[in-house]
C-alpha cells in the first residue's frame, strides 16, 4: 500500500515537472539563420528535403541544387518516385511577380509536374494563383506555396524550421477545374453550332434572320404576341423546335395553351405531323414541341441533320400556328 502511494506521489511530480519545462515558441528572423537563398537555404534544404516531405505527404529525392538544367538555374530539383520532374524555389522574403514567373517558364520548359515554391512572406494575390493554376491545370499538375519560419523555445537556443502549406492541390479543385472547363466547352460549342445554323437556316427562312448566335442551348424567335414563342433547342440527345409559352404567370400559360389546344387538329394538320403537347402542371412554363431524338450538338457529324431539321420545323411549326396565336390577341 505505502509502495502505491509513493508511485503515486513520484509520477505526480514528474507530471508537474514535465509541465514546468513547457516553453512558449519564439519566432527567429530567418535571415540569422540563412543569410543567403542560394548558398545557404537551398543547401539545406537540399540536404534535409524531408522536412519538406513531411508537410505535402510526398517523397522527394533531390537531383541538383542551384545547377543549370537545361537553359535554366532552378533553386532545387528534386524527382518523386515515379520519377516526375519537381522545381522547388526558394524565396527568403515576400513573393513577387519576378519568382512567380519563374516558376511557370521552368514548369513549361521543363515539362515539370509540380511546382513548391517556398516563402517568409506569402502575398494574397499570389496565393490566389497558386489555387487557380491548381483549378485550371490538368489532373496530373500541381503547386504548392509553402511558408517557411523559424522558431525556437523561448530561452532555448536551438532553432528549428517550420513549414507550412498556405496553399496546395486537392482532388476538389481539380474537379472544379475540370467542370469549369467543360462549362467552358459546352458554351463555345454552342456559340460555334449556332454560329454556322443561323447562316443556315437565314437563307432558308427570314425567321432566324434576326437571330444572334449566343452560349446557350436555344435561341428564340418573336410570334407578334408578347409571351408567346418560337425557339430552337440543342442538347447532346435532340434537336427540338417548339412554341414556348411564358406570360410570368402559371394561370396565364395554362390558360392560352388550352386554347391553343382546342385547335390542335387544325394545327397539327397543317404542320403536317403530330406534335407533343406538354402542358406541365407542376411547372409555370407549357410548350408545344417536335424533336428530332439521337443526334448532339457534340457531334459535328451531326450538325447539317440538326440544321434542316429544325430549320424546316420552326418554319413549319410558325405558319401552322400563326393565325391560332394572333387570334388569342383577342
Amino acid at each position: 500500500m505505502f509502495a502505491q502511494l509513493l508511485l503515486s506521489i513520484i509520477k505526480s511530480y514528474y507530471i508537474v515537472l514535465v509541465m514546468n519545462q513547457i516553453g512558449k515558441i519564439k519566432k527567429v528572423d530567418i535571415r540569422e539563420i540563412w543569410k543567403r537563398e542560394d548558398t545557404h537555404f537551398s543547401k539545406w534544404l537540399s540536404e534535409n528535403i524531408d522536412y519538406l516531405n513531411d508537410v505535402i505527404n510526398l517523397n522527394l529525392t533531390v537531383q541538383s541544387v542551384e545547377e543549370p538544367v537545361g537553359p535554366y538555374r532552378v533553386d532545387v530539383y528534386a524527382e518523386d518516385e515515379f520519377g516526375n520532374k519537381i522545381i522547388i524555389e526558394n524565396q527568403l522574403e515576400k513573393t513577387d511577380h519576378g519568382h512567380l514567373g519563374q516558376i511557370l517558364t521552368y514548369m513549361v520548359n521543363l515539362d515539370a509536374k509540380t511546382a513548391i515554391w517556398v516563402t517568409t512572406k506569402p502575398v494574397d494575390e499570389h496565393t490566389r494563383v497558386i489555387e487557380w493554376l491548381n483549378e485550371t491545370t490538368p489532373h496530373d499538375m500541381f503547386f504548392y506555396l509553402i511558408k517557411v519560419e523559424a522558431i525556437k523555445i523561448e530561452g532555448q537556443d536551438m532553432v528549428a524550421p517550420l513549414f507550412t502549406v498556405v496553399e496546395g492541390p486537392t482532388q476538389e479543385l481539380k474537379k472544379i477545374g475540370l467542370e469549369k472547363k467543360a462549362y467552358a466547352e459546352r458554351h463555345f460549342q454552342r456559340k460555334e453550332f449556332w454560329t454556322q445554323f443561323l447562316e443556315y437556316s437565314s437563307s432558308k427562312t427570314e425567321l432566324t434572320r434576326n437571330s444572334n448566335p449566343n452560349t446557350e442551348s436555344w435561341i428564340g424567335m418573336g410570334s407578334g404576341f408578347s409571351g408567346v414563342g418560337f425557339n430552337c433547342a440543342i442538347s447532346k440527345r435532340y434537336a427540338r423546335v417548339e412554341i414556348y409559352i411564358n406570360r410570368g404567370s402559371q394561370e396565364e400559360n395554362k390558360r392560352i395553351f388550352d386554347l391553343l389546344e382546342t385547335q390542335k387538329e387544325i394545327i397539327e394538320n397543317k404542320f403536317g405531323n403530330s406534335l407533343i403537347w406538354e402542358r406541365m402542371d407542376d411547372k409555370v412554363t407549357s410548350r408545344i414541341k417536335w424533336q428530332l431524338d439521337g443526334v448532339s450538338v457534340s457531334e459535328e457529324s451531326d450538325w447539317q441533320k440538326m440544321n434542316e431539321f429544325m430549320t424546316d420545323g420552326v418554319t413549319r411549326l410558325y405558319e401552322a400556328s400563326r393565325e391560332t396565336i394572333q387570334s388569342l390577341r383577342g
